[in-house]
């Protein structure tokens, strides 16, 4: 009974939600913060995060994959040590298996570059 409690005791120090609440935080309230200037003044901040977002992918986030993640951490912490940490491997391995580059054969990026940039190859442009 003992170790089972050992158990889930490490696995509850080994998840930490900190981080997904802090993520969560800043996509949501981090434009709504306001700083006092050296002067008393208050400023808001800038909606930093939002303003990435927009910038990098054309639209805001709506923080919908931040809020699933804080909660899963939440509800990993209710579940047995094994369980958790039967869990937590899946998690690593699909986190380890995604690729960030898309991989193609010499073919395929061969065409993919001529779509893409094969314009500036005529001297018309």
């Amino acid at each position: 009974m003992s170790t089972e409690m050992d158990d889930s005791s490490a696995v509850r120090r080994r998840v930490s939600c900190t981080k997904y609440f802090d993520a969560l935080w800043f996509c949501y309230w981090m434009s709504r913060c306001s700083n006092k200037t050296s002067n008393g003044d208050e400023t808001e901040q800038a909606p930093y995060y939002q303003m990435q977002q927009y910038y990098r992918v054309g639209k805001l986030d709506d923080c919908t994959k931040k809020f699933s993640a804080l909660f899963d951490c939440l509800s990993l912490k209710t579940k047995s040590a094994s369980e958790a940490e039967k869990i937590l491997e899946e998690h690593e391995k699909a986190d380890a298996a995604k690729h960030i580059w898309i991989m193609r054969t010499e073919e395929e990026a061969s065409r993919h570059w001529n779509e893409t940039f094969g314009h500036l190859d005529d001297p018309n442009y």
